[in-house]
């Protein structure tokens, strides 16, 4: 028996495989969000290969001693943004399709992109 997806699933899996095909045409690496209410995660994952280049998140040390209060708001995604920009271009990094998952893209999310870009990420 198939079991109904939600709709935040549909969405993830729609903007996750349009992602993929990128990555695959382009080779370039993805840049993967997932927030929670009091965290956000963000990664570069080089799909070709299946590893991890680099990663970043508020709750890295570095993170939570530039952050005031918990890692769920706008302030935190843009250091987070920051934090793997430069981490990425250590990696040899410098281009990445953005990859928002089931996420809109405002807030936080959007927070995180403009870090990013504002650390040399192009995308």
């Amino acid at each position: 028996m198939t079991q109904k997806l939600t709709t935040e699933q549909r969405r993830k899996f729609r903007v996750r495989n349009k992602i993929r095909k990128l990555t695959q045409k382009t080779g370039k690496p993805r840049l993967s969000v997932h927030r929670t209410n009091t965290a956000i995660y963000a990664q570069v994952i080089d799909d070709a290969k299946g590893v991890t280049l680099a990663s970043a998140s508020t709750l890295d040390a570095d993170v939570k001693k530039a952050v005031k209060g918990n890692g769920g708001n706008t302030e935190a995604a843009k250091v987070v943004g920051k934090l793997v920009a430069e981490r990425a271009t250590k990696a040899g990094v410098k281009k990445v399709i953005f990859d928002r998952g089931q996420f809109l893209f405002h807030g936080r999310v959007k927070a995180l992109a403009e870090g990013a870009r504002e650390g040399k990420l192009e995308f």
